[in-house]
Order: C-alpha cells, then sequence, then structure tokens
C-alpha cells in the first residue's frame, strides 16, 4: 500500500464512529479468556504484590489481565495453562528465526559451559560479532555494544554532541526511541510534546526539539532558528512507532541532504529495521546512508544486553575507553558498562546475523507479511469494515481502533484515544481466545517460522474475530 493510501484511509478510519466488538460478544470472549487462563490470573494475582502494576513489560497484554508465558518455539508461544498461540508479537520484533532457533539457542549453551558469562574482557566472539555487522552494514566503520536500543539510542547523541560541539537534537513526532531522559518527548501522537515526559525536568528537554512528521517547511524552519546549534537529527527509517507513521517517499533522502547543508549528523534508529527490511537495514532498503545508527534486540535475536552503535569512524573514535583510548585533541565521550558486550551477547549476535543471511530469513519473513496483509486486507473487504492493514516486509500494523492516528485537532482527543485504545485491547482479548498473539492488538512481526499454512490459520482466527464487530 503506497503512503497516501495509508494516510488516507487511516484518516478515514479516525474521522468515523469506531466499529468494535458488540458487547454481548465480547462478554463471552473474556468469559472464554478466563476459562481458557486460570493459571495466568493467579500468577497475575500473586505479581500485583511484588511488582508496580504487576508488570514489567510494556508489551504485555492488559486487558483483562496479562498471558503468563511457558515456552516458545518457531511460530508458537504457550502460556502456563498449556494453550498455543501463532505469535505475531515475536518479542517486539527481534525474532525473525523463529522462537529459540537451535543454532544460536546451542551457541550460547556452548559459551555458558565452556566459556563464561561474563568477565569483564574482550572475548573473540566479541570481534566476529562486530566482522559480521560491519560485512552487511558498510555505514558502520567501527562499532560499540551498549546494554539496550534505549542505551544505544542515549549513546549516539552524547557522541553526535562531542563530534560537533552543537547541542540541539531534533526527532520526529510520535517517534520511539526508548526511554532515556532526553528521548521521551513527543512519542506516539506527533504534537503532545512532554504530556508523557512526567520526572523529566524541563531543563533536560530544553535541546531536544521535535517536528512533525514528513514536514520539511518546518525541519528548515528549526535549522534557520537553532543556526549552527544542531548537533543531530534522529530518526525511525520506517517512520515513527516502527511505522505507524509512515514516511513520505523520499523523507530519509531529504533528512540526508538537510544535515549535510547544515553540518549535522543523521541518526538512524534501526532497533526495529536492522536486518529485517534488508541485511544492511532500512538505509539499504531506502539507499540512505547514516552517520550513526543504532542497533538493538534483533541482532542478538531477543538474547540479553542486546544494544550497539555503528558509524563514521571519525565520530566513532570519541567512544574509545578509557582516557588513554581517546586521540589527542579529542574529546572522550564517557559510556560504560560492566557486562556489555559479554560472551554470550557477542556469541547470539555472530550467530544471529549469520542465520539470517544464510537462511533468506528477510524474504522469507516478508512474504509471510505479505500473505498476512493481504489476507486481511481481504476479510475488512469481505465484512465491509474500515479497517486498515499495511506492511513494511515483516513489520505488520493492523488497525482497527488507530488512536496514533489522531491528531491533536481533532475533537475530544484525549477520549478519542482512550476509547480507540480499548478497542485494541479488545480485538487482542478476542483473537487470544482464538489463538493469535500480537503486539497490542495493533502491530505484528511475522518470521521465516511462519509457513503460510499458519498465516492460513491466524486469518481464519481473524475472520472468526471479525465477525463479532457490531
Amino acid at each position: 500500500m503506497e503512503y497516501e493510501e495509508i494516510i488516507r484511509r487511516l484518516r478515514d478510519l479516525v474521522t468515523q464512529p469506531v466499529r468494535r466488538i458488540a458487547p454481548e460478544n465480547m462478554k463471552r470472549a473474556i468469559g472464554a479468556y478466563e476459562d481458557l487462563t486460570p493459571r495466568s490470573k493467579e500468577l497475575f494475582d500473586k505479581a500485583k504484590t511484588l511488582i508496580p502494576g504487576g508488570l514489567e513489560h510494556n508489551l504485555s497484554i492488559k486487558h483483562p489481565y496479562p498471558i503468563v508465558i511457558d515456552k516458545a518455539l518457531g511460530p508458537y508461544m504457550w502460556d502456563v495453562d498449556g494453550n498455543q498461540y501463532i505469535d505475531f508479537l515475536s518479542c517486539g520484533g527481534p525474532i525473525i528465526l523463529g522462537h529459540n532457533y537451535a543454532p544460536i539457542r546451542d551457541a550460547v549453551a556452548d559459551v555458558v559451559q565452556n566459556n563464561q558469562a561474563a568477565h569483564g574482557v574482550t572475548s573473540e566472539y566479541e570481534i566476529k560479532a562486530i566482522e559480521q555487522i560491519k560485512k552487511y552494514v558498510p555505514s558502520v566503520e567501527l562499532f560499540r555494544f551498549f546494554a539496550s536500543g534505549t542505551e544505544a539510542d542515549m549513546a549516539t547523541l552524547r557522541v553526535a554532541r562531542v563530534f560537533t560541539g552543537k547541542k540541539k537534537i531534533i526527532k520526529i513526532g510520535g517517534s520511539y526511541h526508548g526511554w532515556g531522559d532526553q528521548l521521551v518527548y513527543d512519542m506516539h501522537i506527533p504534537g503532545i510534546k512532554a504530556i508523557e515526559s512526567h520526572g523529566i525536568p524541563n531543563s533536560v528537554l530544553k535541546h531536544t526539539v521535535s517536528i512533525p512528521p514528513n514536514n520539511e517547511k518546518k525541519l528548515k524552519r528549526v535549522f534557520k532558528k537553532y543556526e549552527n546549534d544542531v548537533a543531530a537529527i534522529i530518526v525511525e527509517p520506517l517512520g515513527g512507532e516502527s511505522g505507524t507513521h509512515p514516511i513520505k517517499p523520499g523523507w530519509n533522502q531529504t533528512l540526508r541532504e538537510i544535515c549535510d547543508e547544515h553540518g549535522a549528523l543523521l541518526i538512524f534508529d534501526e532497533v526495529v529495521s536492522g536486518f529485517r527490511m534488508a541485511m544492511g537495514g532500512a538505509q539499504e532498503y531506502y539507499n540512505v546512508t547514516p552517520d550513526l545508527t543504532a542497533f538493538g534486540k534483533i541482532i542478538t535475536h531477543g538474547f540479553p544486553m542486546c544494544g550497539g552503535v555503528g558509524g563514521r569512524e571519525d565520530v566513532m573514535i570519541h567512544f574509545a575507553a578509557g582516557i588513554e583510548g581517546v586521540e589527542k585533541g579529542k574529546k572522550r565521550t564517557y559510556t560504560g558498562g560492566t557486562v556489555t558486550a559479554n560472551p554470550i551477547t557477542c556469541a547470539a549476535c555472530y550467530h544471529t546475523i549469520k542465520a539470517i543471511a544464510e537462511t533468506n530469513a528477510i524474504e522469507k519473513a516478508a512474504a509471510a507479511g505479505d500473505r498476512l496483509t493481504k489476507g486481511l486486507e481481504e476479510l475488512f473487504e469481505k465484512y465491509n469494515l474500515p479497517f486498515v492493514a499495511f506492511n513494511f516486509k515483516s513489520v505488520l500494523h493492523i488497525e482497527t481502533g488507530a488512536p496514533l492516528a489522531l491528531r491533536l485537532s481533532d475533537p475530544d482527543i484525549f477520549t478519542q484515544i482512550n476509547v480507540r485504545k480499548k478497542v485494541m485491547d479488545e480485538f487482542q482479548a478476542a483473537l487470544l481466545t482464538e489463538g493469535v498473539f500480537t503486539l497490542a492488538g495493533s502491530r505484528g512481526y511475522t518470521t521465516m517460522a511462519h509457513t503460510n499454512e499458519i498465516i492460513d490459520q491466524a486469518l481464519e482466527a481473524y475472520d472468526r474475530v471479525l465477525q463479532l464487530v457490531e
């Protein structure tokens, strides 16, 4: 689906009354959910006495209560009650080979048995992993591991300021770059600014500037206003929230040209798109070269401590460890991490990237994504529903309520956000009773383990749920 059609249809969806599962049907679905998952309910009740809100994970299902997972393998997950789910959550994006992929699992087990989980110094796997990344991502001249995508994003801002001597960071409204203080700003819905920035002093955010998506005029005005003081632009190259706010054609190239014109760095946050859109990430897919790239969970296929930054040597050299590691006349960008780049992480990284390349996982996952998207669009048409399904290869968007497509100018927007979020939650709960797991009912990531047969089974489940809509 082309950019203009996605935008038009999302706008149509949020400017008409919501279509939701009929109340009597939803009541039956919740009853089925509770009958299927008593052990999950029991464990969640216990978790509420131990964990704030009972949850550690933002990706967890919250309505009517979270599912507790026991194991995952290939395209499936099983909960503690023994229910099997076709999984499109995929741990929020890092799983592209299928859960518990044996070559990675076995390599990590070998490290644990014969090496050490962490020892605080370099291992050979650290070198081998970075060689794999450099092999497929030409913009990465040097690379440094971090503990997460959030840490990687934070590090890119710091090194950009050290390299350029400038302070301002431009982000795109609605984009997500982790939970670091300077980037918890104008997230999810463009224009909300600091609404979600609780606990972050205004002084911390004063050098973060957000512009609306795809707005070249506004971007140029920001550069004019802060002439000679913009260190970098950080973007999700698919568009905010993994393409929930899609980019118009040529947008990434426009960013590259404007950064070059003003001496600012272009940072791609490829936590989701790296090694999923192409072996060279979204930068290969769009043929636009950033100065820095933040990597995350996919580079280790979900194994922990899974972040990193790669980019131009003259920028990256400022990450050199230890005071003596920085060249004379260059400032050091202070970072750390006791168990960063540990043998487990690096072994997982090396074998993940090697396996993705050898199995052609990216194109297999993309084919599954195309099949699921096409099937969903046919179902929406079959039932005369205004819902929208679109995909960027194996990154899927399935919009039933579409709260993130709202605009601040929309009437009663904050009520609408809650209503439309509830619609998504209800769809997810109903889907779970049919054995399908997604990300918040509105997003999914396909893997090479999702065969045509499995995709068709998922579409049959969606068909049954869509019949419940009033």
